[in-house]
């Protein structure tokens, strides 16, 4: 196991190299101008090269990237050309929040599509089958920001018994009771698709499962429905965690316009604002975290369907 994790983690390194590249290219093709957004469009040209030596801008495109990978070795990431921050003190909490709406979304998208997809595969009438196929195909085509835009309409608007924005309410607001009411609709709004993707895999899996050989030796010998169950959902774990760490990285992710909707002060609100502002050491810390969040979720992944499944390891 020790040897399979090791394996995993070599591979991780010229993963990171590259999209620590690709991730350092794309913010230079970002358009704008990151002097302009600072001292204005009419500042003095004297004031606009003294800020490019200061950034290091005036430098080849080579020669900024090994400074930003140096850095990046020694876990600096730069300071915010907007808010003149670190961008570690920008990114830190904003990943926690980030982090926290992502898992409230993956709870609801497990729950939700274990529940969908096992009433579909158990059901021995077509009609449940037909529905929790029909459902989990609905959820895999509404895109999210869709979803964010009903939940406000219908439960902030509408009847107003969510608040519509942000993590607390900003008179009353503190405690956790408050910040779950602020969580719960970007969290559905965020865990809409994932529970369809999972739900329709979850029924696949399980539909093949029950159709094997194995389980039928289990009907004729009389075993009960509760242990076919069992044993089929143990046989399905395996699918089940590789497509649900897909997801769950996806989430992490994916939460840009969920996040922006809401007034979620998370990564995906602090980069669509560094973005609009052409901070490109914001934009590559914030770009890169996530990618580094995939790496880690799939080598989580890995080991655990390694310790589940140990064919994995060879």
């Amino acid at each position: 196991m020790l040897r399979f994790l090791g394996r995993r983690l070599l591979l991780a390194v010229p993963t990171l190299l590259g999209v620590s590249l690709i991730v350092f290219v794309t913010a230079k093709l970002v358009p704008g101008d990151p002097v302009a957004s600072l001292v204005g469009p009419l500042a003095p040209e004297a004031a606009r090269r003294e800020l490019i030596s200061r950034l290091g801008l005036d430098q080849p495109v080579a020669v900024q990237f090994g400074t930003w990978l140096w850095n990046l070795a020694q876990g600096r990431l730069g300071t915010s050309i907007q808010l003149q921050l670190p961008v570690l003190d920008v990114i830190v909490p904003a990943f926690g929040n980030t982090a926290l709406l992502a898992f409230a979304g993956a709870l609801i998208a497990f729950t939700g599509a274990v529940a969908l997809g096992s009433a579909g595969a158990f059901s021995s009438r077509s009609g449940p089958r037909r529905l929790g196929s029909g459902l989990s195909f609905l959820a895999m085509s509404v895109p999210p920001y869709s979803v964010a835009l009903l939940l406000v309409v219908v439960f902030a608007v509408g009847f107003p018994v969510l608040p519509a924005g942000g993590m607390q309410d900003p008179i009353n607001g503190g405690g956790t009771a408050d910040l779950l009411r602020h969580l719960i609709l970007p969290a559905i709004a965020v865990a809409v698709i994932p529970m369809g993707v999972i739900a329709r895999m979850l029924q696949a899996t399980l539909a093949e499962v029950l159709s094997g050989d194995p389980i039928t030796a289990m009907r004729a010998r009389g075993l009960s429905r509760a242990a076919i169950a069992g044993h089929a959902l143990h046989n399905a774990l395996p699918s089940l965690l590789t497509i649900a760490g897909l997801q769950l990285a996806y989430l992490v992710g994916g939460v840009v316009f969920v996040e922006t909707i809401f007034s979620w002060p998370g990564l995906g609100q602090a980069l669509y604002n560094a973005i609009a502002s052409r901070d490109l050491p914001l934009v590559q810390g914030g770009v890169l975290v996530i990618a580094v969040s995939f790496v880690v979720i799939n080598i989580v992944v890995d080991g655990a369907h390694a310790l589940i499944d140990p064919r994995v390891r060879r």
